[in-house]
């Protein structure tokens, strides 16, 4: 519980630009996916949303809030995947196809920046980003 909470806590400290970030990732993995939720494929990107939070919460537990936190993401690399696989079901003329579409767009992204943060933390950037109480 201690682990989620410094998470969240993480998370509301954060400059302005990279709380409209995550709440894109949000809106893209969590939200919109409620819209589809009769569709297998918006099962799965929720479902990986929740074991991402889970993951990126046991990090925070064992590392803190640093650059580290972008494993977290790993489980986007075979659901990113998985939507490629889908998207000749899903034309772009269909409102599942585009959120499909632009869900893979800002995950892609989202995976850039991970591997930056987690190349850095390698590298021995292991401070926490934000300071917590």
């Amino acid at each position: 519980m201690k682990a989620f909470v410094r998470f969240n806590q993480g998370i509301l400290k954060m400059p302005f630009h990279w709380k409209v970030w995550l709440m894109c990732l949000m809106a893209a993995n969590a939200v919109i996916p409620m819209f589809f939720i009769q569709y297998l494929e918006a099962q799965i990107v929720l479902a990986t949303f929740m074991a991402s939070a889970g993951i990126m919460t046991v990090l925070t537990g064992r590392f803190g809030f640093s650059r580290i936190l972008g494993l977290g993401h790993v489980l986007w690399i075979p659901l990113l995947i998985f939507i490629a696989t889908r998207l000749d079901d899903w034309p772009s003329d269909t409102s599942l196809g585009q959120w499909m579409r632009c869900l893979a767009v800002v995950n892609l992204l989202s995976l850039m920046i991970d591997v930056t943060d987690i190349i850095r933390y390698l590298r021995g950037d292991r401070e926490e980003t934000v300071t917590l109480p």
